[in-house]
């Protein structure tokens, strides 16, 4: 898990350019985490998420509920990575729970 940005950098290599240009919940910020992760782990399949679960913390542009999620996958020699957004209703509680669903509902779509 590297919920702050250090742990990003750190764990995943994520770039801090990245982080400073898009912030943590963006496209190329949760692309780069799992593409991190499946290098940093040498996993067949890695994914990653980063998001605004509440109840503090959504802006006009990125509002509480708005969740990244990239998918990073080996297949041979070849890496794959897919990236989704999703927009969750609900208190912190139920956005977490619906993350972690459609996490492993893509999981099993590969």
């Amino acid at each position: 898990m590297s919920y702050g940005n250090g742990a990003k950098t750190a764990l995943l290599g994520v770039a801090p350019a990245e982080l400073a240009a898009h912030g943590a919940v963006s496209e190329p910020v949760v692309k780069a985490m799992a593409l991190g992760a499946l290098e940093r782990s040498g996993a067949d399949i890695a994914v990653a998420v980063s998001g605004i679960a509440g109840p503090d913390g959504g802006t006009p542009g990125k509002p509480v509920g708005t969740v990244w999620f990239a998918w990073a996958w080996r297949h041979g020699h070849a890496v794959h990575v897919q990236v989704r957004l999703k927009f969750f209703k609900g208190d912190r509680e139920a956005v977490r729970r619906k993350t972690v669903a459609n996490a492993l509902r893509g999981v099993l779509e590969l």
